[in-house]
Order: structure tokens, then C-alpha cells, then sequence
């Protein structure tokens, strides 16, 4: 059971900084995340270090004022120079909250109007189907990147039990693809996967971008070490995946199936 929450948000969208420094601002629909996913650096973050006796993945904060105000936001960032945005950078828009709350529908309504001069759409959940239309009308001012760790489902369900099944991921994919959505699959981070996996990517989406631990959890690595996500290495005796240079197996095979120029490497395959 997940505790969910109603607030009024004084702030919508964050001056971007750091790993996402090439966007102008990230923008969060939600606090939170009941996906829960056992490597997620949020984990390490004061939103979730300094959450009173709820531990992440528990509980999901929804900021209903949330589209009023990015309206407002939206129109004042965009006096001041061109817009990129990140969403999102600390919880997933498509966590199962929104099938109920239609938050993150109700952003991209305002941002199919207020158009930003990029919008990224990071997620691991199907729904981003849902919205298909508002992602049509941002044409080439948006990606969604849905992340696709492995091809090896039992390893999603040791590593993050909550979150959606691969196979609708790369379904979802296909979908968006289709209807002309500037999609990448997203192997972030990069978890034990088949041979097969790049190839089966490649008949799906044009762009990858690989990414793990040591690049991508904003602390070299650090962050990850602490959250003790080594253990399930372990447990699955799958230990030599988990070190600064088992990326290179994937990056490898992507190689194999992509142009070079369409295989990005953690920071640069997130960036507008």
C-alpha cells in the first residue's frame, strides 16, 4: 500500500544543475516513486533520506496545483531565453499514481500550448502511450526514453519487482515509434541481459543510450555503493556485472546493431 498525499507546490519547475546542467530546468509531476527500483539514486537524495519513517518507495506526494502553475512558470521562464526541460528528474510522470491522477497529462496539456523549446520524457512505464497526442503535437521538440535495463525478465524481477514488465516497455516503444514520437530505449543502468539484446532493440528503436552506476548516479558510484544494490549481484552470483567496465559487454553489442552516431553514452544520450 502506498501512502499518497495532496500538496500545493510552491515551485514547479527546478533550475537544472549538474548531470543535467544542458537543460534549463527538470520538472517533477510527483515526489516520490512507488516503482521502487532497488538502484535508484533518488534513494540517496534529502527527499528521500529526510522522509520521517517512510522508506522510498512507499509513498508518492501529488502536486495538484501542479498544471496552474507551470502555466504561470512556463510563460516567465520563456521571457527569459529558450526553455529545455528534463521530466523527470527524481520520480517517474508514469508511475501507477497517474492513472488515477492524470497529473503528468495534465502538463503536457499545458506544454502542447506553451510549447518548451525541448521537452525529455524519461520513464519506464507503458502509460506514456496514454499520451501519444500531446507527444504528436510537440513534434520534434520532444524524445521519450523509456528505459529498458535488460531483455532478461527475471532480472528485472529481482532488481525492480514494481516496475513494468520489459515486454511492454519495448511494446510501448514500438507504438510510439509508429505514430512518428522521437523515441531511444534507455539501458540505464546497464543490468545483466542477453546477446540478443541489442538485436531486438534495433528492430524497435533507431537511438540507445547506455548508462550505469559509476557514470550515471550522480556520485561516481557512490550513491549506488551505499543503497547496497551489490547484494543482489550477489545473491543471483552475477557479481562481475557489477563493476566499472560491464557496461562495455552491452556497448559492444549495440555496436554491432546501431551506427555509432546513434549509440550515446550516459550523460550525452540525455541531453536535449
Amino acid at each position: 500500500m502506498v501512502n499518497v498525499q495532496r500538496k500545493q507546490s510552491k515551485t514547479l519547475l527546478t533550475k537544472a544543475s549538474g548531470f543535467l546542467e544542458g537543460y534549463s530546468h527538470t520538472l517533477n509531476p510527483y515526489t516520490g516513486c512507488a516503482f521502487a527500483c532497488s538502484y535508484c539514486y533518488v534513494r540517496q537524495m534529502p527527499v528521500a533520506l529526510f522522509r520521517s519513517g517512510e522508506a522510498w518507495g512507499t509513498w508518492v506526494d501529488v502536486k495538484e496545483n501542479a498544471p496552474a502553475l507551470l502555466a504561470k512558470e512556463l510563460a516567465r521562464a520563456q521571457s527569459k531565453g529558450p526553455v529545455t526541460i528534463f521530466f523527470s528528474s527524481a520520480t517517474d510522470p508514469y508511475q501507477p499514481i497517474e492513472y488515477k491522477e492524470r497529473i503528468t497529462r495534465s502538463l503536457l496539456e499545458v506544454m502542447s500550448v506553451q510549447q518548451p523549446d525541448f521537452l525529455f520524457v524519461q520513464t519506464r512505464s507503458p502509460l506514456v502511450t496514454r499520451d501519444a497526442d500531446l507527444l504528436q503535437l510537440l513534434g520534434e521538440r520532444v524524445r521519450v526514453s523509456m528505459t529498458v535495463e535488460t531483455d532478461r525478465e527475471e532480472i528485472r524481477r529481482a532488481f525492480t519487482p514494481s516496475a513494468p514488465p520489459i515486454a511492454a516497455r519495448l511494446e510501448a516503444l514500438r507504438e510510439l515509434a509508429a505514430r512518428g514520437i522521437p523515441v531511444q530505449a534507455t539501458i540505464a543502468p546497464a543490468l545483466p541481459c542477453s546477446d540478443g539484446f541489442a538485436e531486438r532493440l534495433a528492430g524497435i528503436v533507431d537511438r540507445v543510450c547506455i548508462d550505469d552506476y559509476f557514470m550515471g548516479d550522480g556520485g561516481g558510484g557512490k550513491r549506488t555503493e551505499r543503497i547496497g544494490v551489490r547484494t543482489i549481484y550477489d545473491a543471483l552470483e552475477l557479481s562481475d556485472w557489477y563493476s566499472r567496465d560491464a557496461y562495455l559487454r552491452v556497448h559492444e553489442q549495440l555496436l554491432r546493431h546501431f551506427p555509432q552516431e546513434r549509440v550515446f553514452v550516459s550523460q550525452a544520450g540525455f541531453l536535449p
